[in-house]
């Protein structure tokens, strides 16, 4: 079994930093790095992705809603047209920034308010899915396992690699746990560890007040703002190792 470690990277701004990025790029094998939405900026971007290319890891881009405020969790009303848009600018504003930097932007991510929104919504999917297409065909579109994204971007004709959370709660339907609840993230690494490990073994998600849900895997996400975000990763890419998971990146080979 071979499985992707990924998480969320380069969401400073100017002076201010947002976790640890150097401890999770040590670890993960896929860096998904904001790009000026939600977080980031040119000179956070290029540090970023030339620490990512100096460890071999990886680069997706990472576009959000344009809310450094609400971090991107609030939905900004936008038509679907409009967040194509937004979503084709930042991705083209971090493969700029990527060739200065010597790395390859390989998928796209959409972060937080828009991912969620993206898992449910066949306009806003659509849009986006379109938006990857045009800024370049070779982008893969990385996507919340089982949800309308992932549908909608395959069919569209765009490679899709499915991700599950290491670190997230579930809800019945296969979806995230509102991050305005307080069981919306699991904080002990050693219980994230098993829950992951007992999915990937069965296939099946635990979630909160239902059965467990069948979900595909490419990628697992650890989040990188998270506290203890590197010791999360070290317990689960550990726990992996230990029973023989290779972890390598999706877009590999």
């Amino acid at each position: 079994m071979r499985i992707d470690l990924n998480a969320d990277l380069g969401e400073g701004f100017g002076p201010w930093s947002m976790g640890d990025d150097a401890g999770m790029l040590d670890l993960v094998t896929s860096a998904n790095i904001a790009c000026g939405g939600h977080a980031g900026d040119p000179e956070t971007m290029f540090a970023t992705l030339q620490a990512a290319a100096r460890r071999g890891v990886r680069v997706g881009a990472h576009p959000g809603y344009a809310d450094p405020a609400g971090f991107g969790r609030r939905v900004i009303p936008m038509s679907a047209d409009e967040v194509g848009r937004m979503v084709a600018a930042q991705v083209g504003a971090l493969m700029g920034v990527a060739a200065l930097a010597g790395a390859e932007v390989g998928y796209v991510k959409p972060h937080g308010a828009l991912a969620n929104l993206a898992a449910e919504d066949r306009a806003v999917a659509g849009a986006i899915a379109a938006a990857v297409r045009a800024v370049s065909p070779g982008l893969a579109v990385l996507a919340i396992s089982g949800t309308v994204l992932a549908a909608v971007a395959r069919d569209a004709g765009v490679r899709v690699y499915s991700e599950v959370f290491a670190d997230r709660a579930y809800l019945p339907d296969g979806r995230l746990v509102p991050r305005s609840r307080p069981d919306a993230m699991i904080h002990d690494a050693g219980a994230a560890a098993a829950r992951l490990m007992a999915f990937l073994q069965s296939g099946v998600m635990p979630v909160i007040g239902g059965a467990p849900v069948p979900l595909t895997a490419d990628s697992v996400c650890v989040h990188g703002d998270s506290p203890g975000a590197v010791a999360m990763a070290r317990t689960i890419r550990a726990a992996l190792s230990a029973q023989g998971v290779s972890i390598t990146p999706f877009l590999a080979g």
